[in-house]
């Protein structure tokens, strides 16, 4: 494949199957899953191969009895096997699921719960596990009635029989008003609901970010991302983009991040990454973790995007991280905070790349009080904001107040999205897609839930709508509390939620915080984090609870939960239902527990397809 092409798409939106199948013979360019290849190298599969490995997965997929429109879920961990199975699934136009894996242990029971919810909401009819986790997902089989097989991943990678005539050679004819794929919602504010991609919105998404925000260039860009893969930013901007424009990607393991946040900017300087992404909590994280002997070592002097999304910015973390890496060449344009979301498929505004980092210092108290965000030079009560830059051609914002009316420059509302990249609605739940502005029945003005405002054509992201917090008949937003409480010495960044109770006059202010202070020390910090928020804020802390570091609840793509820490501590819940990690017999006995699950669910699965093979008519088994 040449790059002619390339310069042909440019101002047209490409379908990523499509972009996919004009890969043959492309061997110079594709991905790098870094670990996985023998004895823990890594692994390269040029485009050129990915698509071979992908038309060979397809067949394997119908073989099993599978046909355009069916749900295919993913719970597949490793990179190496989910990019491959999932694109395979699209390639057949079927409509694959991608579901988080087992984060920890510790976790396992809500982990399982939440997978059969959302199971039974997409109704698949095979499920695709992992060679890691598939003992354990049998558990979830008895309790969904759609499900008629679990396959492991590596079967689908099998060569195809001798003699056996291929069954998907050529892709799939799939219309761009049909679905491409379900992305359930993290569930950081709500339960997880299954958002429908479209052919259509994916290839105006996928433009959007890899040519109209980033302009990237195959011949000398190259992304890295430890972004887990189930997840939109980690699928859709470091998979599905980088197809469209055959830009080849070098993958982490999450878990390797986990474990080793410094692999990242190490990994980057190895392979002369141009690309990144990553949340707010990330960079903070690199920024605690990096020792200056490995900093002088490393070359990010060929970096031109160091994304920062998908959650509320911290300026000062950003900042910090820009300072702590300019010994490796590091640019002050490389920093690109980004705005986006599942529903908007993924990215609604970038900055420039010519441009730095840009905030708005505003005045606290027209912020809280009036909803306006005036600019103020003053040193106290003031708020900054990161811009998140405009949004691309063929898409707007805007802001609405509670009413829906449309708010002026400087006004603090709901943030609003329109264009070709909104998403077709929730899946199965019209009345949702309508309250969001979606679907058939909605105005096209995707509602974000977001609060933030616009002031030179820049959009400033504030806060969520949902978690304003009413204090004495004052609105706050606990995104502010939380990085106050953050700056306090012995907090980790990323580690605090703040959210209110029940008080006997108003509502009071409650800080959750995971911590390793032990008891002596915890008093101490304790008053300091209630003294910075009154310093800061002007504003009492009721209380202050500290939980085991990986106590606090979180989403598939490690957002704090607020609502579900609030509901946990109410109910005096919170910090009692297991960490990350379990030692010892802990450990054995819930993993024990859910393997004997998996056993009774094969054996339920067992005796229902034996009811099948009786009652072959029933369209119920098909899950439609």
């Amino acid at each position: 494949m040449s790059d002619a092409p390339d310069g042909q798409r440019t101002h047209a939106s490409v379908d990523v199957i499509d972009a996919l199948d004009a890969c043959e013979g492309l061997h110079e360019r594709g991905f790098t899953f870094v670990g996985a290849g023998d004895a823990n190298s890594d692994l390269f599969l040029s485009f050129h191969a990915l698509r071979a490995e992908i038309q060979k997965r397809a067949h394997h997929l119908k073989a099993l009895g599978l046909s355009k429109g069916d749900r295919v879920a993913l719970v597949v961990p490793d990179g190496e096997q989910f990019v491959p199975t999932f694109l395979a699934a699209m390639w057949a136009g079927m409509v694959p699921v991608p579901l988080y894996p087992p984060l920890s242990l510790g976790k396992l029971d809500a982990f399982m719960e939440g997978l059969v919810t959302i199971l039974n909401v997409a109704k698949p009819r095979v499920l695709v596990a992992g060679e890691k986790v598939e003992q354990l997902l049998w558990g979830a089989m008895g309790k969904v009635p759609s499900l008629e097989k679990l396959v492991l991943d590596k079967q689908l990678g099998k060569p195809i029989p001798d003699g056996v005539a291929p069954l998907a050679q050529t892709k799939a004819a799939v219309a761009p008003e049909e679905l491409a794929f379900l992305q359930f919602t993290s569930g950081s504010t709500s339960l997880p609901k299954g958002v429908m991609v479209t052919r259509k919105s994916l290839a105006a998404n996928c433009k959007a970010i890899i040519r109209d925000g980033l302009r990237a260039d195959p011949s000398i860009d190259k992304g890295v991302s430890w972004l887990p893969l189930y997840h939109d930013m980690g699928l859709i901007g470091f998979v599905l983009a980088p197809i469209t424009a055959t830009v080849s990607v070098v993958f982490i393991p999450t878990l390797s991040f986990v474990k080793n946040a410094t692999l990242w900017p190490a990994t980057i300087s190895k392979h002369k990454g141009t690309i990144s992404f990553a949340p707010n909590f990330a960079y903070a994280l690199v920024n605690k973790r990096a020792k200056p002997e490995q900093i002088a070592s490393w070359d990010l002097s060929q970096m031109r995007v160091f994304g920062c999304g998908a959650e509320p910015i911290n300026p000062h973390t950003v900042r910090a991280f820009v300072e702590t890496f300019a010994p490796t060449g590091l640019k002050p344009t490389a920093m690109l905070p980004a705005y986006g979301m599942a529903e908007a498929t993924l990215a609604m505004a970038f900055i420039g790349l010519d441009e730095t980092l840009s905030t708005d210092a505003i005045d606290a108290g027209a912020y809280h009080g009036d909803r306006l965000a005036k600019r103020t030079e003053k040193k106290t009560e003031l708020l900054e904001v990161v811009s998140c830059g405009r949004t691309f051609p063929g898409h707007e914002l805007r802001i609405i107040d509670e009413q829906g009316a449309v708010l002026g420059e400087r006004s603090v509302g709901e943030i609003c999205f329109r264009g070709e990249s909104v998403a077709a609605g929730y899946y199965n739940d019209p009345e949702a897609s309508k309250r969001a502005g979606m679907g058939p029945d909605g105005d096209g003005w995707l509602r974000t839930g977001d609060l933030g405002y616009i002031a030179d054509g820049q959009c400033y992201v504030s806060g969520r709508l949902k978690d304003i917090l009413i204090i004495n008949g004052r609105n706050y937003y606990p995104q502010r509390i939380e990085w106050c409480v953050e700056e306090v010495p012995g907090v980790r960044k990323g580690s605090a939620v703040v959210f209110s109770r029940p008080g006997p006059s108003s509502e009071e202010v409650v800080v959750a915080l995971e911590s390793r202070e032990i008891a002596e020390r915890a008093d101490a910090l304790i008053a300091a984090i209630k003294a910075r928020v009154n310093e800061e804020l002007q504003l009492a802390v009721a209380d202050v609870k500290l939980v085991q570091p990986g106590a606090l609840p979180k989403t598939s793509s490690g957002k704090l939960q607020r609502r579900k820490t609030r509901e946990q501590y109410l109910s005096g819940k919170l910090g009692k239902e297991g960490v990350r990690t379990l030692g010892g017999m802990g450990s054995r006995l819930l993993v024990a527990k859910h393997l004997a699950k998996s056993l009774v669910g094969r054996m339920q699965h067992t005796a229902r397809g034996w009811a099948r093979k009786v009652r072959p008519h029933d369209s119920t088994s098909r899950g439609k």
